[in-house]
């Protein structure tokens, strides 16, 4: 069976989905004949890009809030169908140090990132149970397998991601609801915005994502990191000493990518939007 075979017709439904990761996905999976619906809490950006993929549903989802995302999910299937797939992209990024981070800055990454996360899959795993079919895709990180200086908050929000998203695979190993976590590593999309990314190793562009997911649907599995190299490198790190792993980061640059090598000028948009702060 092809991609497109197997893919073609399946209500797919993407968070965060108007930018980034979501959009190139969005777009792949519409390409392919796909059902697609995309939710973004931004609902200008959301329209714009649900119109220019020429998507019948998609509107301004909340994924920290219940009734926002069950309504969303309900809208879905009844204009598209039983859910099959739904790929919980929604994620924010603020970086620095962790004594300068405000509480309310912490708790809306752990409310995005992890409750976002864990209330999506509880929503679609209880309409994707009792027809015994399903499939739900978390967006993790490598940062979710590597402590990063400067984003420490971010990097426990996606080791929770990982956790929970193995726990639940296991727990739903034999009802035909599939649990995928996808594991990127430094993405051109405006995360990573007035950073210089790893040495040697090369970034990821969101379509190489998208590519990733597009083969998760029509082949399910635990895990996929992109790319193939970085999540070479970080699985090999798994069998060294932590001291070994630590002087390979520090080679990388990665000690300084997130405090001192930030533009934060070029940075300065993305970060008022991840933080909440109104322009």
């Amino acid at each position: 069976m092809t991609e497109q075979t197997s893919i073609r017709n399946k209500v797919i439904v993407i968070t965060g989905g108007a930018r980034g990761i979501g959009f190139a996905t969005a777009t792949a999976l519409h390409n392919l004949g796909a059902k697609v619906a995309i939710g973004d809490v931004d609902e200008a950006k959301v329209k714009e890009a649900g119109t220019a993929l020429g998507l019948d549903v998609y509107s301004k989802l909340d994924v920290t809030d219940p009734e926002s995302f069950s309504s969303f999910l309900d809208d879905v299937e009844r204009q598209l169908g039983p859910l099959d797939v739904l790929i919980n992209n929604a994620g924010i990024m603020p970086a620095g140090k962790v004594i300068d981070e405000p509480d309310a800055v912490t708790r809306r990454i752990l409310d995005i990132n992890v409750y976002g996360v864990v209330l999506g899959s509880k929503l679609a795993a209880q309409r994707m149970a009792p027809r015994g079919r399903g499939h739900i895709i978390n967006i993790a990180s490598l940062a979710g397998e590597t402590p990063t200086p400067g984003l420490a908050t971010y990097c426990a929000s996606k080791y929770a991601v990982l956790g929970f998203t193995d726990s639940a695979r296991i727990e739903y190993r034999d009802t035909g609801v599939h649990f995928s976590s996808v594991l990127p590593t430094f993405t051109n999309t405006e995360l990573i915005a007035g950073t210089s990314g790893a040495k040697i190793l090369k970034n990821a562009e969101p379509e190489d994502i998208a590519n990733a997911i597009v083969g998760l649907i029509a082949k399910p599995a635990r895990r996929v990191a992109v790319t193939r190299a970085a999540g070479i490198l970080v699985a090999s790190m798994k069998f060294m000493p932590k001291s070994a792993g630590e002087f390979i980061t520090r080679k990388l640059g990665m000690e300084h990518v997130f405090l001192d090598d930030i533009d934060s000028a070029a940075r300065k948009a993305y970060e008022d939007r991840a933080r909440g702060i109104e322009s």
